[in-house]
Order: structure tokens, then sequence, then C-alpha cells
């Protein structure tokens, strides 16, 4: 059965979650405030660059599933499910920002007071447990003048999706889970994922929304654990990717492989932002979780490693392959590629960057936000072709592995020092004419 829905949001998570759910066949409206995001899905294009979501969205807008508005009205009187996909970033000092959560809560219940039928809540945003009993629970019975459970109902179903295997995630989720104060409701929404092949767990807000941030820490967890052993294992001349493929055979006691691998520091919009607010909740609980806590320096000293390798080298003239934090994604937010940019201007270097999903004339929302917050003269450095970013390189800088290895073999010089970070697999490795460095094998 086909339901309307209704995303807000339309960032990552939003516009993959309104694409899918449109792509089986309900009928999806998305909503946000910026009308570049809107025009671009209402236009039947994909605000965000993730792998087949644009040719969803082309395709299930052209059926007429999938449309996008700036108005809460509008979207919420005409559907009978909204997903609420809005940012919860971190603040300064760690703790998370839920400051989109209350306004879009109030916005969706000043709209349920004058509607008739009943309305579904989900909580698809990332928040510390309590939220959705403690804020979006009272604030949408304020404004609407119900209780919950007459008129309205409320889900946390957190996501699961990796950029660049989004639609995959979404699609075949290993796990569904779906967090309610009454079963009626989680019903709605375990119907809606009838289709999916994992299981599906219905539990408590408190449990669904505590997940997320277990699944996050145990995969910054994995990410910090297996660069520190590569690192250890490079200083002791002991072959990483050998031990890895050992270690990561055992299936039965060290659980799976995905993230134990050695390669660069961890980034992006999801674990750093949730090691730091469970690391924070800790601190407020007067609780003391050193190996939560020793997470983000463990990263932030990989980093440092990256960058002592290209300063060791001596050479000024750097080309930059990649500055989003994953390959086949425009995400910039908390990249560690651009943590690695600013240190090497500071440090007088003269840096080129390519990456073939990062367009400056292209980005929008929080990614082109983060560019003009962090690196604001990034325009400068980008350049639109491999050509242009090696040409005069003295080190080359593999950050993605979105780099056609042929190609770039291709081009290599004389004397150009080749820095591998992603952890390319050894029939992909480049052979340069002056050296090859990876970061920890």
């Amino acid at each position: 059965m086909s339901r309307s829905i209704s995303v807000f949001g339309l960032g990552y998570v939003g516009t993959v979650t309104a694409a899918c759910l449109a792509s089986k066949g309900n009928r999806v409206i998305g909503v946000d405030l910026s009308p570049i995001k809107v025009n671009a899905m209402e236009s039947g294009k994909s605000p965000i660059v993730e792998p087949r979501v644009s040719e969803m969205i082309a395709e299930c807008n052209k059926a007429c599933r999938l449309h996008a508005t700036s108005s809460a009205a509008d979207a919420v009187m005409q559907t009978e499910i909204s997903f609420l996909c809005v940012g919860t970033p971190s603040l300064r000092n760690g703790k998370l920002d839920l400051g989109h959560i209350e306004p879009v809560c109030r916005e969706i219940g000043e709209v349920l007071k004058k509607k008739d039928s009943f309305h579904l809540v989900v909580l698809r945003s990332t928040v510390l447990p309590g939220t959705a009993e403690k804020i979006v629970v009272p604030t949408l019975e304020k404004a609407s003048g119900k209780k919950l459970g007459e008129g309205f109902g409320v889900c946390v179903n957190p996501e699961f999706m990796r950029e660049g295997t989004a639609v995959a995630d979404f699609l075949e989720p290993s796990m569904t889970v779906i967090g309610s104060s009454d079963p009626a409701h989680s019903a709605i929404l375990a119907d809606l994922y009838s289709w999916v092949p994992g299981r599906v767990f219905q539990t408590t807000f408190t449990t669904a929304e505590m997940v997320k941030y277990v699944c996050n820490a145990w995969h910054a967890v994995k990410v910090g654990f297996a660069n520190e052993i590569g690192t250890l294992a490079k200083h002791q001349n002991v072959d990483a990717e050998a031990v890895t493929e050992i270690f990561t055979a055992d299936t039965k006691l060290n659980v799976s492989p995905t993230y134990l691998k050695p390669g660069f520091a961890f980034g992006g919009s999801c674990l750093p932002k949730d090691v730091r607010a469970l690391t924070y909740r800790a601190k407020e609980l007067d609780l003391s979780l050193p190996l939560l806590e020793s997470v983000m320096p463990s990263n932030d000293e990989h980093l440092e490693r990256a960058i002592e390798l290209i300063l060791e080298t001596g050479k000024k003239k750097i080309a930059m392959l990649g500055i989003s934090f994953k390959a086949a994604t425009d995400d910039l937010r908390e990249s560690p590629q651009v943590q690695l940019v600013k240190r090497l201007l500071g440090e007088g270097r003269d840096l080129k960057i390519w990456d073939d999903n990062v367009s400056l004339g292209r980005l929008i929302g929080s990614n082109r936000q983060y560019i003009e917050e962090v690196i604001p003269h990034i325009g400068s450095l980008l350049r639109p072709t491999l050509d242009e970013v090696l040409q005069d390189a003295d080190v080359i800088v593999i950050g993605t592995r979105g780099v056609k290895r042929d190609e770039l073999q291709s081009k290599l010089k004389p004397g150009q020092v080749v820095i591998d970070l992603v952890n390319l697999e050894k029939d992909r490795r480049l052979k340069s004419a002056g050296a090859y460095a990876g970061i920890c094998w």
C-alpha cells in the first residue's frame, strides 16, 4: 500500500529518503527552506551528489510521485507521514545542536491543529536519548493542542546510510529500527517498510535513539583501531594488509571487516559529531569513558601523521586529489582532507585541488557554507581537470578512491612523489619514478 509522505530537510538523509520512498511507489513531497534545493527537486534534479539519486529523482518526478515545496503547511496537509531529516550538527564544545528540531516540530504542530486526519511524525535525524520524549512530543502537543495518540503519533527511525552507498543502504538495510510509545504508531511505519529484507526492531524511543550512536561510535573505534594497528605494523616492517586480511577473516569473534582496513582519518557529518555528542553527554552525567574519549584524539593524531608525511618530502608544490571526506560524494563537512589542506597552506605549501564531485559553482546548502566558513579561498585552489593539478606538482596526495588508476599512472612524471592516504589495493597502487608512500602500510 502506497502512502503520502513529506520529508522535512533536503540534505543527504532527507534527499535519499525522499528519493527511495518515492521509488517504492509512495507519493513524496520534499520540504526545505532553501529555494535552490526545492527548485532542484521540483524540476526533477538532485540537490546532492550521491550515486543513483539523480536518476531516481528524475524518474519519480516525471511519474508525478516526487515534488518539493517550502511550505510546511501544504506538505503536512497533503500527506499522512512526515519524516524529520533536519541537521543536528555539533556546537563548538561538542554538544549536539538541536536548534532545527524544535522549530520544524512547531511548524508541523501548528498545521496539525487544523488537520482532522491522523498524522505520523517520524524523527529520522540523529539525536541523543530523550529527544523524542522531551522535545519532539511536547512541542507537537503544545503547537497542535492535541495529545500524543490523539490526532498524531511519533516514531524514531534512525538511518544507517553511508554516503556513496546511501541508496543501497536504504533499500537493503541490515536492520530497521522503529521506536515509539505506542505499538499502533510503529505498526504504520513497519507497514511502510514491509519490503525491507533485514530484521525490523520495534522498540522504545530511547533505545532507537541510542542505537544510532552506538553504531557510529563503534565505527569510529574500528577506524581508529585499524589506523593505529596499521601505523604500528608499518614501523615494525610488518605487512599491515596481510595482518588485516587474516584478522578480518574471523567473522565469529572479530565481527565484520568493514572499517577495519587501515586508511585515512574518518570525517563527514556523522562519526565526529556523534562521538563528540556521546562524550559530552558522559561529562554531563559525570561519567568517565576513557575509550570513547580517546577516539577523536586518535583520529587527530592520524591526520598529523599524514601532514608530517607530506612535509617530510621537503617539496612545495602539492597536488591534492580528493577533498570531500569520501569518494562519490561532495560532502566537505569535517573532511580530514579539508583540514589537511588548511595545515599545508599554513606551512607555506602551494596547493592545487581536484575532486570530480566538488565544483564551487554547483555546491549548495551546508557544503557551500562549510567552504565559505572553513576555507573561503578554496575556489582559487580547485581545478577542473587532473592535468591542471598534476602539471607542476612535486607531490601527489591521493585522498580519494574515486581516482582512476590507469589515467593517473599515465600522467605521472619522473621525480613526482606519490602519497597514498586511502590505501589503494596493491594491484591499484601507482608505480612512481619518484617515490610511493602509504600513510600506514
